[in-house]
């Protein structure tokens, strides 16, 4: 219980429950009396560009943090409000858990046109919202929003700050309010051992992992139950890095793009099991094949059969229902591995296949460069098992994921559920603020720069030493098929700009390549300048690459 002795207004109530939840910073854009609030009290605030990249930024800290701290977001009411949509849209698609404080109009302006009331438009692309309309119910109403921020499927929850009430005066000379935990639950034990039964029977499963393995901080578990039932496994594009990618039983991970592993083994798979997936069917998730056995493992009973005919079920905790199935798995078949196929030595000649595959493309001389050199040279130059990488929307993403190896949990933060174009730099600076400790790369096109790239100033500004690697071919990918006549004719899909200058011009350290015989030089400069504390940019001219692994 906390017990403070102080005279108050609504700002001061609300910064000091943060404090005590352990906030350590906030993202906010201006005008917001909160942001004063909380510096007093030793909250830093970021301040970000445009609100978009503030709520990217509370997302990435959350997602690195797995939800055990959590990002906020604050911003003026009306247009900084408005401005943030994408953002919030965003982070609830890929169930990210954060609290969005947007300014409110006073209690007298609402319902009068064309008043905007924050928990009205955001009512669907939040997990919960509400409004405070008394500054006394402040502590009440925190606590049910991270009640609901905590527990469960995990998404963005809102509370709306209506000026006069946040202004007014609170009641009392103490806040008493107790930070609110996590609850979890293991599943019933029934329907673990169903589960583990048609895994036993089956002759060729496979287990999807989610990013709940990651929320839950289950990798451990999920390695051993693996190496016990000889599963492979592949994740799912926000799953990625739940499990090692050098594991000899990873597939890889499975998105609009994939690796060969993923494609072959789901060709004879005939029981899919999702671990801390929705099995959400998206055009950037791996569809499962029709007509075979599926079980899941969600914490959430609505995700149970959303998407897929779901035969075997276990709603919980994934780190405690793993536990469960482990201790299961050894009662019905001792503590013997699985026998039978040779899962691993098929596995090793389908990678065989897959990286011979590719390798001409990791070691092209072309130029302009190749994106996949690229990615081989930033992988040969970071230790990955200490770095974080993240991409923007479009050929960034389709050719990064299948080809990065990810070696450790949130290692890589994935999306891609929705595709706001700018997403991958907000990300970045807030999985810095998270894990201060690791190397964090964002790859992005020249047309994400163009929707987030003066957020690199906020990077700066706030000594956050990321590295924005632009891969910069001038043009749109593949939209001339979308726009064929507008392309011809008025050259719509083209783009153009010096994005090293502009970088230079924001503060950050920044070059520019143009042959792919630079890269590892100018690879290792950026790295020193993140080292020093700067934030860097790595512009790289590179091919229109349409070649994706599907």
């Amino acid at each position: 219980m906390i017990s403070e002795r102080l005279k108050m207004n609504g700002y001061d109530v609300l910064a000091r429950i943060l404090k005590r939840e352990g906030v350590e910073f906030i993202s906010a854009f201006p005008l917001q009396h909160l942001i004063e609030a909380c510096a007093k009290i030793g909250i830093r605030p970021i301040i970000c560009r445009q609100e978009r990249a503030g709520v990217n930024i509370a997302d990435g800290f959350s997602r690195i943090s797995n939800g055990r701290k959590f990002g906020v977001f604050t911003m003026q009411h009306g247009p900084g409000a408005e401005n943030c949509f994408a953002g919030v849209a965003q982070a609830y698609a890929d169930s990210v858990p954060m609290l969005v404080l947007p300014g409110g109009e006073p209690l007298s302006r609402h319902g009068v046109s064309p008043t905007f009331e924050a928990i009205q438009n955001f009512q669907h692309v939040t997990k919960w919202a509400a409004k405070i309309n008394k500054v006394a119910f402040i502590p009440d109403m925190m606590r049910r929003a991270l009640v609901q921020m905590k527990n469960g499927h995990p998404g963005p929850v809102m509370l709306e700050m209506p000026a006069d009430v946040m202004s007014a005066e609170y009641p009392s000379e103490e806040i008493e309010y107790t930070p609110v935990l996590k609850k979890t639950s293991a599943a019933a034990s029934e329907d673990v051992r169903d589960l583990v039964s048609m895994i036993l029977k089956s002759s060729n499963p496979i287990i999807v992992a989610g990013q709940g393995v990651l929320y839950s901080e289950a990798t451990q578990r999920l390695v051993e139950f693996a190496e016990l039932a000889q599963i492979p496994v592949m994740t799912t594009l926000a799953g990625k890095s739940a499990f090692p990618e050098d594991h000899k039983l990873s597939l890889g991970t499975g998105g609009l793009s994939r690796t060969l592993m993923v494609k072959r083994f789901l060709e004879t798979t005939d029981f899919a099991v999702g671990v801390g997936t929705s099995f959400t069917r998206n055009i950037f998730t791996t569809p499962m094949p029709e007509g075979i056995a599926m079980g899941q493992v969600t914490n959430c009973a609505e995700d149970l059969s959303k998407d897929y005919k779901v035969d075997f079920g276990a709603v919980g905790d994934v780190n405690l229902v793993l536990q469960q199935m482990i201790e299961e798995y050894k009662s019905q078949n001792g503590p013997q591995v699985r026998g039978g196929q040779d899962v691993v030595g098929r596995l090793v000649k389908v990678r065989a296949e897959f990286e011979a595959e590719w390798e001409p493309s990791h070691t092209s001389d072309e130029v302009p460069v190749s994106p996949y050199r690229v990615f081989r040279e930033l992988q040969n130059s970071f230790d990955v098992a200490k770095t974080i990488i993240t991409h923007d929307s479009g050929y960034p993403r389709d050719q990064l994921v299948p080809m990065w190896k990810s070696l450790s949990p949130r290692g890589y933060i994935g999306w891609g559920k929705s595709t706001q174009l700018g997403y991958g730099l907000g990300l970045a600076i807030g999985a810095k603020l998270a894990a201060p400790e690791k190397h964090v790369i964002n790859i992005m096109g020249e047309a994400a720069f163009g929707m987030s790239g003066l957020d690199l100033e906020t990077a700066v500004r706030s000594e956050i030493p990321i590295l924005t690697v632009v891969l910069n071919n001038s043009v749109m990918t593949n939209y001339n098929n979308h726009m064929p006549e507008a392309t011809k004719i008025f050259r719509s899909n083209k783009l153009g700009g010096n994005y090293a200058k502009i970088a230079e011009g924001l503060g950050a350290y920044s070059e520019r390549v143009e042959n792919p015989h630079e890269l590892k030089g100018a690879i290792k400069r950026v790295q020193n300048a993140n080292q020093e504390g700067r934030p860097a940019l790595l512009e790289v001219i590179s091919k229109v690459e349409h070649n994706v692994s599907k």
